[in-house]
């Protein structure tokens, strides 16, 4: 089941289990029997990947305990009392992700709960990364258990398609790291994150140019990107419940009745997303955002959600060494549309302190007559610490903010290393 020549653009079937390839449709492979076939039109042009870990807590502890293979597994619990994963197992009987554990519980009442062990999970997801990057190095993590893959130029380095590579990816995993993942394929972002939730657990699905319109047409408008439950309710009372019922709307349309969310909702109905897949290897910009479950207009209140944000690119700047001279802000009202500010520093910074100082007044400055849903802080200009958070070096035996700053941050983060990141905190972090 092989191609006579390496055009991988008309590869229309690839094996799961050899990574036999074919320009036509075969029921079983030709070279190993297997009826685990990829089979899409366009299979050798898609290069867009997403890629999502089974369960992955759940994965991760039956495979350190085969006896809880057959068995309903919950991971979660604790203080905050939900589902971080259920296996799909327990998913039989109704439990999910988030819901309280009191009511996965009455569902599936004999279900092992289990602690979640955050440090096992980090060295499987630090195994499954290393997968990822031995195939290409434009790997967009997502969380511990999903990223996007860029694919293009792989083949020919590998002599296969972007389609083998994945199957020989999922295999892998299951081989070194002993849990499975679902793949989806695409031409954009969007389309291989829906495509990795169709044919859960150990699927590879595939989304093409040619059958997006009728893939997306009878989903809820809630599998959207950014569509949640306010927005949701909103749409459905227009009568859009699905994304067919998008599709028949004109952009401009939906434009006049919702403003940029109605164009985007429109944009995505048919398909298109022009975001890359962004490695951290090639970022010059070290960030980090949240968004909101509900929009917020309370300046208190997104001061207290730019702190923790603050505090990460602190960390990560730190444990890489740099620093950097420029501050980004980022913010997205609830009508969708993104804003950037930015404010250059005097000296490279890595200071929680000194990145919230400069993003706080370029939030507040666009916070009237605004909501918003969305918020994100950056550092770039990025080099070298050895000339970080030194203020005014010519100042005549005065300390510098920057200074002070940089005195008290380290002394935090030298009581955080010996006793744990939550025993000593700003109030800010409280406010």
């Amino acid at each position: 089941m092989s191609l006579q020549s390496p055009s991988f653009d008309k590869i229309t079937a690839v094996c799961r289990d050899c990574l036999g390839e074919s320009a036509a449709a075969p029921a079983v492979c030709a070279r190993c029997g297997s009826e685990r076939l990829i089979c899409h039109p366009e299979l050798g042009r898609l290069s867009i990947a997403h890629i999502d870990c089974d369960a992955f807590y759940a994965a991760v502890e039956k495979r350190d305990n085969p006896a809880l293979k057959d068995k309903p597994v919950l991971v979660g619990g604790g203080q905050r009392g939900v589902v971080s994963t259920a296996c799909y197992i327990a998913r039989r009987y109704g439990p999910r992700s988030a819901m309280p554990m009191y009511k996965a519980l009455k569902l599936c009442p004999n279900a092992v709960v289990i602690t979640p062990d955050m440090a096992k999970y980090k060295i499987a997801s630090e195994q499954v990364r290393r997968v990822f990057e031995s195939t290409t190095p434009i790997v967009e993590p997502l969380s511990l258990d999903e990223a996007f893959l860029d694919l293009r130029g792989t083949s020919k380095l590998f002599s296969r398609s972007p389609a083998a590579t994945l199957a020989h990816i999922a295999r892998e995993i299951e081989r070194e790291v002993r849990i499975t993942v679902s793949v989806g394929l695409s031409y954009n972002k969007f389309l291989a994150k829906i495509a990795s939730d169709l044919n859960k657990p150990r699927g590879f699905a595939v989304i093409g140019k040619s059958d997006v319109i009728e893939v997306l047409h009878d989903m809820p408008v809630s599998r959207l990107p950014g569509v949640g439950p306010s927005l949701a309710d909103r749409l459905k009372i227009d009568g859009l419940h699905t994304v067919g019922d998008l599709q028949r709307q004109g952009e401009a349309d939906l434009g006049v009745r919702y403003g940029e969310t109605g164009e985007y909702l429109s944009r995505l109905a048919h398909g298109v997303d022009h975001r890359l897949v962004r490695s951290e290897r090639s970022a010059k910009t070290i960030s980090a955002e949240t968004t909101f479950p509900r929009d917020i207009n309370d300046p208190a209140e997104l001061r207290r959600r730019l702190w923790p944000l603050c505090e990460r690119v602190a960390e990560r700047l730190k444990a890489k060494g740099l620093a950097g001279r420029t501050v980004t802000l980022k913010m997205k009202t609830a009508r969708f549309k993104l804003m950037t500010r930015n404010n250059r520093l005097r000296t490279p910074t890595q200071l929680a302190e000194t990145i919230f100082r400069a993003a706080e007044p370029l939030m507040i400055r666009e916070i009237p007559g605004k909501s918003f849903r969305l918020i994100g802080v950056g550092v770039d200009t990025l080099a070298e610490t050895s000339l970080a958070d030194q203020g005014d070096l010519f100042a005549d035996n005065v300390q510098s903010d920057e200074t002070h700053y940089a005195e008290v941050e380290r002394a935090m983060d030298a009581v955080r290393a010996k006793f744990g990141r939550r025993a000593i905190r700003k109030g800010r972090a409280d406010a």
